[in-house]
C-alpha cells in the first residue's frame, strides 16, 4: 500500500502545474519575448478549424478532408493540451502560437480576453452568433463559438524557474 502511495506521491509531483497564462501573469513576470519563446505552452480546450475545400483544390494543408453535406471540407483539430511555442509577437499583447512543427509552422493568435480575468484567449478575425474566422496557414478557417473560450496555459513552476533576479539591499548608513 505504502508503495502505491508513494508512486502516486512521484507521478503528481512530476506532472505539470498547468495555470491559465493571464495578462497580470505576463506583466508580473516581465518575460521578454526571447523568455517567452522557451515557455512551453498549452491550450485549454480542443479546438477545431474548418474550411470549405474550393472545386479542384487539391492540396490540403494540415488538416484531414471529411465530406459533410456533400462538401468537401478540410478540418485541423488542437486537442486540449496540446502543447505549444511562441513564434513572434505582433503587437503588443498578442501571441502568435504554433501547435505543429516544421520552419513555416501556421499558427493562431492569442490575446488577453477581459471576459476571461485576461486570460490569453483565442482570437479571431471576427465573432459572429455561431462561429468565428480565424487565419491558419494562410488560409481562413472556420471555429466553433466555443473555441473563443480556448485560452493559453502554462506550467506555472517551470515558467518561475525561467529567469529570477534578486537584489539584496546592502542598506545604507548616515555618516
Amino acid at each position: 500500500m505504502m508503495a502505491v502511495l508513494g508512486f502516486f506521491a512521484l507521478m503528481t509531483s512530476c506532472s505539470p502545474n498547468l495555470t491559465p497564462f493571464t495578462q497580470e501573469l505576463y506583466e508580473h513576470t516581465g518575460l521578454s519575448e526571447n523568455d517567452l519563446k522557451r515557455v512551453q505552452f498549452y491550450v485549454s480546450r480542443d479546438v477545431v478549424l474548418y474550411r470549405e475545400l474550393i472545386q479542384g483544390e487539391s492540396k490540403i494543408t494540415n488538416g484531414r478532408i471529411k465530406l459533410k453535406n456533400g462538401k468537401q471540407i478540410e478540418e485541423v483539430v488542437i486537442k486540449s493540451g496540446t502543447p505549444g511555442a511562441l513564434l513572434f509577437i505582433p503587437k503588443a499583447n498578442r501571441f502568435a502560437i504554433s501547435f505543429e512543427d516544421g520552419e513555416d509552422s501556421p499558427f493562431l493568435m492569442f490575446g488577453p480576453n477581459p471576459k476571461m480575468d485576461n486570460r490569453y484567449a483565442l482570437l479571431a478575425k471576427e465573432w459572429k452568433k455561431y462561429e468565428g474566422k480565424v487565419h491558419y496557414a494562410g488560409k481562413i478557417y472556420q471555429v466553433e463559438n466555443d473555441a473563443a473560450f480556448a485560452s493559453l496555459l502554462v506550467d506555472i513552476d517551470r515558467i518561475g524557474d525561467t529567469r529570477v533576479r534578486r537584489k539584496f539591499a546592502q542598506g545604507r548608513e548616515i555618516n
